[in-house]
């Protein structure tokens, strides 16, 4: 399986072209909107609702993005879609919404979050509800996760939709998770099991080993987060495409 080749032209906003200074809080529609305009392809990411709703949020808490406070998975899709983002005059989007707005007019990146706190296999809603959601979407789309045990089940939901693993240095002190899990996820023994065709990977690790192998394999080398051109000069010597925010990022790259 091979992604559409609008992943590796054209720059992923990380989380949309998100701007608060500009009214575009992070993965909102106004975000989205701007990318599409500005022709970059885009990243979002997935939350579960407490009715088992794909939103398109980051965070497992409302406090950082909105006035409200508490887990997004304790609040209905009703009550989130009318839960204002800071720094804009919309509330939260469920995937559904975005993928009707995004309609195929650039590339769309799906990181499904996590839910089972510790990478491990409790899952299951929030990939079908994702699942459900992508059934009949014909644009340009692929998914990824930090968990490779997600990105196992979408390979079983959705055999063909393109995914990848979400992949990082595994610092000790960055993750809440035991040095085990740490040492076991840094090496990306999943790449083959989960039918896998991309990384995105932490830009500042790049120069890892096993990157190059799986490149080798045959893998696209996304990366992430790159704030900066001087950054993203740097990430393409290895990358072969990043996901971005905070700047304009080439698109004739």
């Amino acid at each position: 399986m091979t992604l559409p080749r609008g992943f590796v032209d054209l720059p992923l906003a990380h989380r949309a072209l998100h701007d608060v200074a500009q009214g575009r809080p992070e993965n909102s529609r106004a975000a989205i909107r701007a990318a599409i305009e500005a022709g970059y392809g885009i990243e979002i990411d997935v939350q579960l609702s407490a009715d088992g709703a794909a939103m398109v949020f980051h965070d497992y808490a409302l406090d950082r993005l909105t006035h409200d406070s508490g887990a997004v998975r304790l609040r209905s899709a009703a009550d989130l879609k009318a839960v204002p983002l800071r720094g804009g005059d919309e509330g939260i989007p469920d995937l559904p919404e975005v993928l009707q707005l995004v309609a195929g007019q650039v590339p769309l990146l799906i990181e499904l979050k996590d839910q089972d706190g510790a990478m491990g296999t409790n899952l299951g809603p929030l990939e079908q509800a994702t699942a459900a959601a992508l059934k009949r979407y014909a644009g340009p789309v692929s998914v990824m996760s930090f968990n490779p045990n997600s990105v196992a089940m979408m390979r079983d939901l959705l055999p063909d939709v393109p995914r990848g693993i979400v992949t990082s240095a595994y610092r000790y002190d960055e993750w809440p998770l035991s040095k085990s899990t740490c040492d076991h996820l840094r090496e990306i023994p999943d790449y083959d099991r989960t039918g896998s065709c991309f990384i995105s990977h932490e830009v500042d690790d790049l120069d890892r080993r096993r990157v190059a192998e799986i490149k080798a394999q045959g893998a696209m080398i996304c990366c992430w987060t790159v704030r900066s051109l001087e950054v993203e000069q740097q990430a393409r010597q290895i990358a072969d495409n990043i996901t971005f925010e905070g700047y304009n990022a080439a698109l004739d790259a």
